[in-house]
Order: C-alpha cells, then structure tokens, then sequence
C-alpha cells in the first residue's frame, strides 16, 4: 500500500488592484523571515512543482502558491463589481499575458501584509516570463528582493523547433485575422491548432510570434535585443534544466545566453540530468535558490 503523504497548508484568496479574486494556498510559518511567491507556468496551477516547494520549506520560509489567471486551459475567476462578484473568463487558453501585472501585485501584497521582511517571486516556465515582465513594469518593487526563474524557455523558440514554419505561419494568419476581426478571445479550431495547445486567437499570437511582448527571452533571434529583461532591476537567479524537454538547443548555449542579457546582479544555474520538472534534481535546485536568497 503506497504512503499517504500530507503538507499543512491555509486556504488564501488573493485579491488584486483590479478586484480579481484568487485562489492560493500558504505554506510554512504564518509570520516568516521571508516568502516565496509562485508564479505557475502555462496550464500549470498551485499545486505545480510541488517536490521543489517541499525541499524549500522551513522554519523561516513561507510559500504562497496561488492559481493566476493562466491556471489550466479554459477556466473562470471572480471580480468584484461593487458588491458584487461576477465571473470572468480565464485559464491560459483565453489569458491576456498583461495582465500577470495585476496577478503579481495581488500576491505581492499580500505577502507583505505578513510582515516579512523578504519577498522573492519564484516562476516556472511561462512563469519567468510574467515574473520579468512584472519587474520591468514596477520601479518600486518594496520587499520583494529578487527573481527566480525556474526553467525559463522561450514558447516561440519551442514552436520553431517543434513544427513547420508554414504550419505556423498558417496559424498566425489565422490568429492575426480574428484579431483584426474584433474576435480575439474566439478559440483556433483543431484543424488550425493541429498539435499546439488550446487557444484563443491573442493568446496564440502572444505565445508564438517573435515581437510579442511575451517573447522575452528571445535566445533563438540572434540579433534581437531583450530590451524587457533589460529593464529588471532585481537580482535574479536563473535556473536551467539540462535535459529540458522544450528546449532548441543545448543547455549550455542557453546559460551562456542569460549571462550576457541580464544587465540586473545575477547567477545563472545549469541542474544537471533533470527535465522541465527539475524532478529528481530538488537538492541542488533548492539549495541555489537559498544560497541566493541568502
């Protein structure tokens, strides 16, 4: 009979400068030294990477997981319309990648109102790309003391890897049309999508096309400037899985690739042997994100 394992946790609802209502979970001390916020990747959820929060958690460090507006693929979210909640559409199918903003500055004051004095935001996958994108809109960031970006892989490097450029071009004539339309929210149809995930026409174009604004970690333009993750001011610690699944070329090329693009105090992290997941490789995972935060 396998083992039932169980982690203590407070049920939290997370409301943003925008009135969206979210849904989180807290783990660790209720009044710690410090706090890790995690920002899910896409599709993913609270309960995403839960092998590297365990391996983190201590006496002094708390861990707010909470569900952002890209949670799974097609979902809803509350909002507060005067006394009022009304439902909203989410998940990462229909997800305008802006609005991680709002997202991010929820969760951040949230974690400041317990009174610790160190706050580090934590994404994964898509995750880092909100996680910069939100740092390089907010000058005043308070707390919060650096990033960590836990397998930070470009989505349009993946989709030129992963399919034929006229497949994908045929796809974002598609997009940009709807868009054009006044139809950007209406899903691709599968005979479109073929083996892409689920998504509207924005958020199609947002993940795949190499000037979104999501495209923030552009290792596969040669030319092209970040001029986004240019502008994070905040120490950031990068975090590469060797064996990443969705990645076009080999690790190191990639390190070498943030290393000479942050402009921010930084270190950059090769964990070997491990995938996307970075299962298997929660020591020294963990162990390079308390030696940052140290």
């Amino acid at each position: 009979m396998s083992k039932v394992e169980m982690r203590p946790a407070h049920i939290v609802e997370i409301e943003t400068p925008k009135k969206y209502s979210l849904n989180g979970l807290w783990f660790g001390p209720k009044k710690p030294t410090r706090v890790i916020i995690f920002v899910h990747g896409f599709t993913g959820s609270l309960f995403s990477m839960r092998h590297v929060r365990d391996a983190l958690l201590d006496s002094n460090t708390a861990f707010l997981a909470f569900n952002n507006r890209g949670f799974g693929n097609v979902n809803s979210v509350k909002r507060k319309a005067g006394k009022k909640l009304r439902s909203v559409t989410a998940g990462a199918a229909h997800e305008v990648f802006t609005d991680c903003v709002d997202d991010i500055d929820g969760a951040v004051t949230f974690a400041r109102k317990t009174g610790a004095r160190n706050i580090y935001i934590a994404g994964h996958s898509t995750g880092c790309q909100k996680a910069a994108y939100w740092a390089s809109k907010n000058k005043n960031t308070g707390k919060v003391r650096g990033l960590i970006f836990l397998g930070p892989v470009s989505d349009y490097a993946d989709a030129v890897k992963n399919h034929k450029k006229q497949d994908l071009r045929r796809a974002t004539r598609y997009a940009k049309k709807l868009i054009l339309a006044g139809r950007k929210h209406e899903l691709l149809p599968a005979s479109i999508l073929g083996r892409w995930s689920l998504s509207d026409a924005q958020r199609f174009v947002s993940l795949y096309t190499p000037d979104s604004v999501e495209t923030i970690f552009c290792y596969e333009q040669k030319d092209k400037i970040p001029q986004t993750l240019y502008r994070v001011q905040l120490p950031i610690l990068v975090l590469w899985a060797e064996k990443d699944e969705y990645a076009d070329r080999p690790a190191k090329e990639i390190a070498a690739w943030f290393e000479n693009n942050i402009r921010a105090p930084h270190s950059v992290v090769v964990v070997p042997r491990v995938t996307h997941s970075f299962k298997g490789g929660e020591g020294i995972t963990a162990g390079a994100i308390r030696k940052f935060m140290k």
